[in-house]
């Protein structure tokens, strides 16, 4: 019995699908729809970095929370290990995309 990877795998979106389906459906070539997905995570990215909240209009936004410093725990061990004080980003859905979330989906998806 043969296991394709594919079928094992959860399915994604990537940045060069993001590229593929600007070039199909907008006509710009591979190369500008890969600089156009390119510098919108870039410009993303770098508003986080900055600790500046993205709000994307019927998507969600993105934001920079603080977590404190905290006692944690080696499983392996046992051993008391102090977890730093870091930055995280979390996402919330805005209410057009989990409405969307809730429709039916047809089989098989």
């Amino acid at each position: 019995m043969e296991i394709s990877l594919a079928s094992i795998e959860t399915p994604a979106l990537t940045k060069a699908e993001l590229a593929n389906m600007l070039f199909e459906q907008i006509g710009l070539n591979k190369r500008e729809s890969k600089d156009i997905v390119d510098a919108f995570f870039d410009l993303v990215s770098a508003q986080l970095v900055e600790g500046h909240d993205v709000k994307i209009s019927g998507f969600g936004n993105f934001q920079i929370r603080v977590k404190a410093p905290r006692p944690g725990r080696n499983p392996r061990t046992g051993e008391a290990v102090p977890i730093d004080a870091r930055r995280v980003v979390t996402f919330h859905a805005s209410h057009k995309l989990k409405e969307l979330l809730q429709q039916p989906t047809s089989p098989g998806l």
